[in-house]
């Protein structure tokens, strides 16, 4: 995906091409089975109605996690798949995937009791194959969790997981697709419509959401991974809808409010649901809610005032002393999650394993997990491989990202900021780095991320419009307060010759970005 600033009009230029695969959906699962598919030798083209990761993809709850809730539910397979795939990525993916030790306090008369958590974790140890949990005495508890709650603290056990960027994982799958398999290629705001011949799939008519041209391209195989939209391409051959869209929301607070070194884990005080407050990129998230989302999905989701209520109930019962309030949130973020409707009254008690199905040809993955993508894209393929004669064998044992060269860190970076580039841009960073002119490498505003990350973006990253730039490329939209605005104008002058835009072309991106901040990533009034 990491295409000069003409990429796409490159792309467009070859779209009658014969292909043998053609994806549907940017997100995750969608870059998982480009890169699966491109490292067996299929020529596959990705497209993406919006831009990469914008949808769950960009606003999940940034956990790589073995699902240990899932226990409870009987998801026993999707766990274990989970558990692995977790320890795989914290082995290939450093600085991009890291550990994230997960601390659970236990209260006298809580629900559900100490036993059964630690019932739950020493399952959930023996499938990653090691004692990996410890039990926390008082004492412990509150030196590794300050401020917690104190009233009926009886303890608390501590366990592993671990955390990543969404979107920029997202982005490296497809870029190293990309990079290994040049007869491919991604195409980010190209909406998709289905093609048909006597009765069958046979490709998709595409419509440039920039300059509103359109196109076909045609393969043996069409694969829909288009996640919570994935009805809607289904309702384009008529089939009935099988999917049950939740929404998550989530509060991003400064550290300083909210000062944990490691995620907590709580269950709310009115329903018991499990609610974590984690740190990630020098903020602190607190999520998730789970509820069924009853908007239309033209529209971008956003946090009810609500959600917003029901959050802070959790963290100010469980921290009372840190007198944290909605107001001292920075920003918030919604996603709606892919799940198949199952028939459940309670939307938490509905499976989160992936489904796949085929009409008329077209095959749709949809649920599923951000830590089991690998595993869910190989699936899908060896569904689809007796319509694809020039799929060579899947590997389990291939890497899910790209191992990199040991390189000294560079001089002008700690040890841990090269680390972090070095996750999040794989073989690139170095040349991220060549490219960095002067101040570059200075923070931006508070945050962890550095000016030359925002113009190596503009420069490399199918960068269309400035939200992509400041809500997936960065998380500048996240993590400081107001979104970044107040650094727009530094941000411009860095950028804008870069991406070539006109200043007609930056006010009118900026007025955009403005209005969708306030619309669906502030935090609602108490």
């Amino acid at each position: 995906m990491h295409q000069e600033r003409d990429g796409r009009e490159k792309v467009w230029a070859a779209l009658d091409r014969p292909w043998d695969l053609i994806v549907i959906g940017g997100g995750i699962m969608g870059a998982g089975v480009l890169r699966e598919a491109a490292r067996c030798g299929l020529r596959v083209l990705l497209v993406e109605q919006n831009d990469f990761a914008s949808g769950t993809s960009s606003r999940s709850s940034k956990l790589v996690h073995g699902g240990l809730r899932y226990l409870k539910t009987g998801q026993w397979q999707l766990t274990l798949e989970s558990v692995r795939e977790r320890e795989r990525l914290l082995r290939e993916g450093a600085g991009l995937i890291e550990p994230l030790g997960f601390v659970l306090p236990v209260y006298k008369r809580q629900r559900p009791p100490g036993w059964m958590l630690r019932a739950g974790l020493y399952a959930y140890d023996l499938m990653s194959g090691r004692l990996q949990h410890r039990a926390l005495d008082t004492s412990e508890l509150m030196f590794t969790a300050p401020h917690i709650r104190e009233t009926g603290l009886q303890g608390g056990l501590l366990y592993p997981d671990a955390q990543t960027d969404d979107a920029r994982l997202t982005l490296r799958v497809i870029q190293e697709a990309l990079a290994a398999s040049p007869q491919s290629a991604a195409l980010n705001y190209a909406r998709a419509e289905i093609l048909r011949e006597n009765g069958r799939v046979c490709g998709v008519r595409l419509q440039d959401r920039v300059s509103g041209r359109q196109a076909e391209a045609r393969a043996s195989v069409v694969i829909s991974a288009s996640g919570v939209w994935a009805d809607k391409l289904r309702g384009q051959l008529g089939a009935a809808p099988r999917l049950r869209p939740l929404r998550g929301s989530h509060l991003v607070f400064p550290f300083h409010r909210v000062p944990v070194a490691q995620a907590v884990s709580l269950f709310h005080p009115r329903d018991r649901r499990p609610v974590f407050v984690f740190p990630w990129e020098g903020v602190v998230i607190l999520g998730t809610t789970d509820l069924d989302h009853a908007e239309g999905l033209e529209r971008e989701p956003a946090i009810s005032t609500g959600e917003a209520r029901y959050l802070m109930e959790a963290l100010q019962h469980q921290f009372p002393a840190l007198g944290v309030r909605l107001e001292h949130a920075i920003a918030s973020y919604c996603g709606v999650r892919p799940v198949i409707a199952g028939g459940q009254a309670d939307p938490s008690k509905e499976s989160r394993e992936f489904a796949l199905w085929e009409e008329e040809g077209l095959l749709t993955l949809t649920g599923g997990k951000l830590t089991t993508f690998r595993v869910t894209a190989q699936q899908v393929l060896r569904k689809a491989a007796r319509r694809l004669p020039a799929l060579e064998a899947l590997s389990d044992a291939a890497p899910i990202l790209d191992p990199l060269p040991a390189a000294a860190p560079d001089a002008r970076l700690s040890p841990e900021m090269w680390r972090r580039l070095r996750g999040r841009y794989g073989a690139r960073a170095a040349q991220l780095l060549a490219e960095a002119q002067a101040g570059d490498l200075e923070p931006v505003g508070d945050s962890v991320y550095r000016w030359a990350e925002l113009r190596w973006a503009a420069a490399h990253e199918s960068v269309v419009h400035l939200q992509d730039l400041l809500l997936r490329r960065t998380r500048i939209g996240l993590v400081l307060r107001d979104g970044g605005l107040p650094l727009l104008p530094q941000v411009r002058a860095q950028c804008q010759p870069v991406l070539g835009w006109s200043d007609a072309r930056w006010q009118e991106e900026e007025a955009a970005y403005r209005e969708l901040w306030q619309r669906c990533y502030r935090v609602p009034q108490a």
